[in-house]
């Protein structure tokens, strides 16, 4: 990925985000729009489809016939539906949108929630890449997460996804775990390495506002045990051919993920479905490069009745001020470990480079920057200290 650029001379790629809001039940860590049914809860997914068409036909003058690179389906836990849902969804968005010859079609799996044969259903219907929960293959942990699976049944999710034609595999990993030692999370790794995956998201486990584990946050690894974890892990990855090319994300060669690209380099993308966000950029009659975030009725109830409801399915919208294209632009691509091209900052923010250069001066002298005159990229202590880094960047929006 040498040379990475995220160009902003044109109108940037175009991605779909599809949210699936349902799931068996809420993890305690998930800050996300889903929500618990239980086991056998039959889903609205005729209603669902089409509200979702219904959605993407309101956000079609937004693609302006631009054509998707990818489509990330993500919940929630996307695998509650059938493949034939997907199967029609898929069919309706072709005949309204153009797609890339090549796309990227990503959907999240439960290992907990997949019936045998349903994995050979999905890919019959067009999807080609799958992203497996496992977060852990430990019972205790597992345990603690709220997980509904075991390791087993994810060793066998994977077993049936190869069956079923998938090439394309990433498995979600987290550490950090209560009662987590370095020798657990390395088993972890070595388990998910055996699987031969494409792909690994291997993450922290945070706390976050209105969860559970906020509420009642659970015992974590002291922090020097973190960074243990975190070294060996990055250590193991290397040495088994994985690249890190985002602070939590590992690929084999030709393996990222085209999606989560996009969001990084500061593509566009349309949000359908419950509490979904998109982001869209186009440009005013002086030229200037305008962008807007919307995000839809989050309830599931709601977000259904809106099919029906003058106001449509968005329940809010911004444009992000001139002042905010800094911090907005950072976010995503000082994640990326090879960072970007010097020149993208600048078509993405309307800032000079002049004004950039001023305020890093504090970021490079802390070593949070590499030494690169060309490229906006963040050092190794960088990535450990994004929050600082992009506090620093953030700046560049005052003049």
């Amino acid at each position: 990925m040498t040379g990475l650029t995220c160009d902003a001379s044109a109108l940037p790629p175009l991605a779909l985000y599809v949210h699936v809001p349902w799931c068996v039940r809420k993890c305690p860590y998930c800050d996300f729009n889903s929500h618990g049914v239980g086991r056998g809860a039959e889903l609205p997914e005729d209603e669902y489809l089409a509200a979702l068409l219904d959605d993407l036909d309101a956000d079609l003058p937004l693609a302006a016939g631009r054509r998707l690179g990818s489509i990330f389906i993500g919940g929630g836990t996307p695998s509650l539906m059938s493949a034939g849902f997907y199967e029609r969804f898929l069919d309706g968005l072709t005949r309204r949108l153009p797609l890339a010859e090549d796309i990227e079609i990503t959907l999240e799996a439960n290992p907990g929630t997949l019936e045998r044969g349903r994995f050979a259903g999905y890919r019959g219907a067009g999807i080609n890449r799958l992203s497996l929960g496992v977060q852990s293959f430990q019972p205790t942990q597992l345990a603690a997460l709220g997980r509904i699976h075991s390791g087993e049944d994810a060793v066998a999710a994977v077993e049936e996804a190869r069956a079923a034609g998938f090439d394309n595999l990433n498995l979600d990993l987290m550490h950090g775990l209560p009662e987590q030692t370095p020798e657990l999370a390395l088993d972890d790794l070595e388990r998910a390495l055996a699987l031969a995956p494409e792909h690994l998201s291997w993450y922290q486990l945070t706390l976050e506002p209105n969860t559970e584990f906020h509420s009642r946050p659970p015992a974590l690894p002291e922090e020097e045990t973190l960074w243990d974890i975190q070294d060996l892990g990055h250590e193991r990855l290397e040495a088994a051919g994985f690249v890190r090319y985002e602070i939590s994300a590992y690929a084999q060669p030709g393996r990222r993920s085209r999606h989560n690209l996009n969001y990084w380099c500061f593509g566009d993308y349309l949000g359908i479905g419950a509490g979904s966000h998109g982001k869209l950029s186009g440009f005013d009659e002086s030229g200037r490069l305008r962008i807007e975030r919307r995000w839809k009725a989050r309830q599931p109830e709601a977000y259904l009745r809106r099919r029906h409801d003058p106001r449509g399915f968005v329940a809010g919208h911004i444009e992000v001020g001139d002042d905010e294209l800094p911090l907005e632009f950072a976010m995503n691509a000082l994640r990326l470990v090879e960072g970007v091209a010097m020149r993208d900052w600048q078509a993405h923010t309307a800032r000079p480079l002049a004004v950039l250069e001023r305020r890093l001066e504090t970021a490079r002298n802390k070593g949070l920057l590499v030494e690169d005159a060309q490229r906006l990229q963040a050092s190794p202590q960088g990535l450990l200290f994004l929050n600082e880094l992009l506090a620093l960047v953030s700046a560049s929006g005052a003049e």
